[in-house]
């Protein structure tokens, strides 16, 4: 199980919103996307009862810990009556969500038989997920469970952007095809404890259409993606951590590209971020790195001018090369005086 940064969880509530509605975490460790989706709701002033919570965990020790978690904060959820493997053993079979939350197994290897669930209704539409690894049929799982107009928002390892291993470049071309991803979000190093794997999230989403009442504006054929790999601040020799103004800057950038008023007008900026047609996906042969996209950033003029900047860079190379023939007369003279000289 890897450990979710308090600051990832909480970026991905910022980008959904979950206010009304089902949640869903298929893989939910100890509860604590509930608790960070509960944490925001009352940040921003919302109501507890508009949200009911559902989610599903493999590990018995770690399931009765959830359920603990959510009993002394006083939340209600349904956890299933037992733990249990979300593909073999779906204890919300007929859920459909209004956000799905999640940090699935990275590259979880050997998570089916050669011939198990080659027929799944999960795969409808798509290619049979591979044996050598689970991140797609997380995935569709979560796709699957999503309702008319849910959004999900969950962390996966780089490698589920470019990866064509096992025919996973075959499902995610469907995936784009059929217009569910909604954002792409390239993530700094350093952020998880238990590991040094790249990670990114993914927004996937069944309604890109207009909708007066959330204040989005169509985005049928679009993707935005983000470059937050410079941001984050060292917390720890080892250890980075997003800060409160670089979540609420992503979120931002992305609320303003959905069309919410309050966010302003959303522009593609260099380096960081930009609104992608399905039409330049395939043009990158389905590929969803960020770094594809947004292009390097444009470098601020400082208003010196070059004809300055060249003089004075000039002065300090000679300077330097004078220091350097001097070093190399006194080191030469050194040699000469131990017995090693020409």
């Amino acid at each position: 199980m890897n450990f979710t940064p308090k600051s990832v969880v909480a970026l991905i509530a910022e980008m959904i919103e979950p206010f009304k509605g089902k949640i869903y975490d298929p893989c939910c460790g100890s509860g604590g996307m509930f608790v960070q989706s509960l944490k925001f709701i009352d940040s921003h002033k919302g109501n507890r009862k508009n949200i009911a919570i559902y989610g599903q965990e493999y590990t018995n020790t770690t399931y009765k810990l959830a359920k603990m978690n959510l009993a002394v904060r006083g939340i209600s959820g349904n956890l299933g009556e037992v733990a249990g493997d979300s593909f073999f053993k779906d204890q919300h079979e007929d859920l459909k969500a209004d956000y799905i939350m999640a940090n699935p197994p990275f590259n979880q290897k050997q998570w089916r038989g050669e011939k198990e669930l080659i027929d799944d209704h999960r795969w409808d539409g798509f290619e049979v997920p591979p044996t050598g690894n689970a991140n797609y049929a997380w995935i569709m799982h979560m796709i699957s469970k999503l309702s008319e107009n849910g959004t999900a928002g969950f962390v996966l390892a780089n490698g589920s952007m470019s990866s064509n291993t096992g025919g996973e470049g075959a499902i995610r071309q469907k995936i784009i095809e059929k217009d569910l991803v909604d954002c792409m979000i390239a993530l700094p190093g350093q952020l998880f404890y238990t590991t040094q794997i790249p990670v990114c999230l993914w927004f996937i989403t069944k309604n890109k259409k207009e909708d007066t009442e959330r204040g989005y504006r169509n985005r049928q054929g679009e993707t935005l993606f983000i470059d937050a790999r410079e941001m984050g601040t060292m917390v720890s020799r080892v250890h980075k951590e997003l800060t409160t103004e670089d979540i609420a800057e992503i979120a931002r950038t992305y609320h303003a590209w959905r069309g919410e008023e309050k966010d302003g007008e959303y522009e593609d900026k260099a380096g960081y971020s930009k609104s992608a047609t399905l039409d330049e996906i395939k043009a990158n042969d389905f590929v969803l790195t960020p770094g594809r996209y947004v292009g390097a950033a444009e470098n601020e003029d400082d208003g010196i001018p070059f004809e300055v900047k060249m003089k004075e860079l000039s002065q300090t190379l000679y300077s330097q090369m004078e220091q350097a023939e001097t070093l190399d007369n006194a080191i030469r003279q050194n040699l000469e005086v131990l017995g090693y000289g020409e």
